[in-house]
């Protein structure tokens, strides 16, 4: 019988198509003594009885839900690694609502972001762009987000308000930095991460304080020297 812990792995598989077993640990098992070790117990028992899949191509070890077709040694492995990265980064600034992987808008051919998520109750499109793209690549990539926005798909989406229908901001994020040929109708954001995205939006007079310790008779005082 599967336990609770297991089926919300299972889920996991299955959601971010493959997770390392470190991953794993961090996620489900974060509050033992010995989150690996308990880990590696529940994956192997799961493994022995067909309901995950595991890849030893790679190390730690890799696991994929039992209906999840990619093979063992494949290349998308890498990709789908690191949007499992992105999502363990995001929860370590707050709770997500809703974290989609690669979802399917409208037509065959239509624009797949890797990441469809709500943070703080505001909707994101992510694209984690570990490879280089040229320019022209990124700009057509664009353009297939343009196209989805002058169409009507997401208006129907059950987190869109009723009185107001938005589109999400689109957040690419990479090492390369991109020369984008014009101005879009929606909010294009370029970070090297997630966390460096959130560090963005403070006000610089709160990024450029350093904190300056003095001694006083009644203790010591924490003083902001901007």
């Amino acid at each position: 019988m599967l336990m609770k812990r297991d089926k919300a792995i299972i889920a996991d598989l299955n959601r971010f198509r493959v997770m390392d077993r470190d991953s794993v640990a961090e996620i489900h098992f974060k509050n033992l003594k010995n989150p690996i070790l308990a880990a590696n117990n529940v994956l192997l028992r799961l493994v022995r009885e067909g309901q995950i899949q595991r890849s030893k191509a790679f190390t730690p070890f890799v696991y994929f839900g039992s209906d999840v077709s990619i093979k063992k040694n494949s290349v998308k492995i890498g990709h789908f690694l690191a949007i499992l990265n992105v999502y363990k980064e995001i929860m370590n600034h707050g709770k997500l609502d809703t974290f989609l992987v690669e979802p399917k808008y409208g037509y065959k051919g239509a624009i797949e972001p890797d990441i469809f998520c709500i943070f703080r109750k505001t909707p994101f499109f992510i694209e984690v762009q570990k490879t280089i793209y040229s320019e022209k690549q990124m700009n057509d990539k664009l353009e297939r987000y343009m196209d989805l926005y002058h169409s009507s798909i997401l208006e129907n989406e059950s987190w869109q308000l009723f009185d107001k229908k938005v589109f999400p901001r689109l957040l690419i994020l990479s090492d390369q930095r991109y020369a984008l040929d014009e101005d879009y109708p929606f909010t294009v954001i370029q970070s090297q991460s997630f966390t460096e995205f959130l560090r963005s939006l403070k006000p610089k007079e709160e990024q450029n304080s350093v904190p300056l310790k003095m001694k006083s008779a009644n203790g010591t005082v924490k003083l902001n020297i901007k």
